[in-house]
């Protein structure tokens, strides 16, 4: 195998079946993400101005209060189990039948420390209800192992019938609530029975595919061999959790639920977007593993090529929002949420760290560098805490923003300290200063 460069063809043969394959892929999951988005957007924007700054600050709070717990839920599996059905297409059955049994064991730890919690920070009775409303989707999730096989096979359609029908389906419930004018506790009913939903379409999307779960078996050693794996992922996931949600428990603490309506709703028009990370990586991941088994140039080149992509979606997103952010809260929020226009102006840019860091995080997957994945998640998480903690007082929620979009990029570009992904570094770089694009247009200038 070569692996200097010196003659290897690094470029993309575009019309060759792979690619077609990976493209129909990522097509269908880039259109039902769209979709998903488009919807769900507009559907937002009715909740919050509905329920109001403080209402929507309260289903925020309880929300990102059930997120801190998901990654017990998670378990750190998707990636693993993805790598693996991959590798081991035959062992399919065991794969699935295990990471879901693990899944529904990582729910039910989930949702009791949920309930730990919240007896020991004695929180009030309503609001606890909420969050273990919230936290029920997590058994429902546990079916998402069903996704990952058809990720796997890169056959993303099956899994984007089912999500999608689910989220249509609840989105039409909250309009429904809006119209009869319900109370706050049944729109985060409405937000649990789309993981229901979605459950019941993944499991008629595999039997569809002529596939039965009757065959599906648990494996203790192969549950103990994805656990080896994962549990980096997990206490980095943890760690994600926190440092991505943490910001709004803290301003309800330190301020009031209204202050976390107006940061929530600057945080919703800011990460409606984190899907298209998610979605490419998640499509190209098993194109990024067998690049990695045929030619170790080519498997960096197509990294390179990924972070290109996100940064550059990443900033045709950033800097156009940066410039209307108050126009933009005005016409979609009202006035009444014009207090989130700043926080949209800074939480915006942490969108390139966070793209970049779903690409960093696949490329530490693949490399069985989980260890390194927690490090840099710790060290993101400490920072935004501690950030939080000094910048609220000081500038509420505007200093959140800051604390946040500093912290998430600690995260990313933490990559750097370690030998062994130093490269990655430089190849983040690249991309942040957009070395490519401006080397084709030095190039296109040079030629004229």
């Amino acid at each position: 195998m070569n692996d200097s460069g010196g003659n290897t063809n690094t470029k993309i043969n575009f019309s060759s079946a792979a690619f077609k394959k990976y493209l129909t892929n990522t097509s269908w999951l880039f259109l039902e993400k769209v979709l998903r988005m488009l919807i769900s957007f507009v559907v937002t924007i009715y909740v919050v101005r509905y329920l109001g700054p403080e209402q929507f600050g309260t289903f925020s709070y309880a929300m990102s209060f059930a997120f801190l717990f998901s990654t017990i839920a998670i378990l750190g599996l998707d990636n693993i189990i993805i790598r693996e059905l991959v590798k081991n297409p035959e062992k399919r059955d065991e794969l699935l039948g295990t990471g879901f049994w693990l899944r529904v064991f990582g729910a039910v730890v989930s949702v009791i420390a949920i309930i730990i919690t919240l007896l020991i920070i004695r929180e009030e009775f309503f609001l606890s209800i909420l969050i273990l409303i919230a936290a029920s989707a997590h058994f429902f999730q546990s079916f998402q192992v069903i996704d990952y096989y058809f990720r796997a096979k890169v056959q993303a359609k099956y899994s984007v019938y089912a999500q999608f029908s689910a989220m249509l389906i609840s989105s039409l419930i909250k309009i429904i609530l809006i119209l009869i004018q319900a109370p706050l506790i049944f729109f985060m009913l409405a937000f649990s029975i789309e993981f229901v939903l979605a459950a019941f379409g993944l499991l008629v999307s595999y039997k569809l595919n002529k596939l039965s779960l009757i065959n599906w078996s648990y494996s203790k050693k192969l549950g103990k061999e994805l656990l080896k794996d994962s549990w980096p992922l997990i206490l980095s996931g943890i760690m994600v959790s926190v440092y991505m949600k943490i910001d709004q428990v803290m301003l309800k603490y330190m301020m009031d639920e209204k202050s976390v309506g107006y940061y929530a709703a600057a945080v919703r028009l800011s990460e409606a977007w984190y899907f298209i990370p998610v979605t490419i990586c998640n499509s190209l991941f098993p194109a990024i593993i067998n690049a990695k088994k045929t030619n170790e140039v080519i498997y960096q080149n197509r990294m390179q090529k990924l972070y290109d992509l996100l940064a550059l979606f990443a900033f045709a997103i950033a800097v156009p929002v940066t410039f209307l952010s108050t126009q933009v809260t005005s016409i979609l929020f009202g006035n009444e949420y014009l207090p989130s226009a700043p926080v949209l102006t800074i939480y915006i840019w942490a969108g390139v760290a966070v793209f970049l860091g779903v690409a960093s995080s696949q490329y530490l997957v693949n490399e069985n560098l989980t260890k390194l994945s927690f490090i840099r998640t710790a060290v993101g998480m400490l920072f935004n805490v501690i950030l939080n903690l000094i910048f609220i007082p000081l500038y509420g929620i505007v200093g959140s923003a800051v604390a946040t979009l500093i912290s998430y990029s600690i995260s990313v570009f933490f990559i750097g300290i370690f030998p062994s992904t130093r490269n990655q570094l430089k190849l983040l770089l690249k991309s942040v200063l957009l070395y490519q694009l401006f080397g084709n247009l030095i190039k296109v200038f040079k030629s004229k």
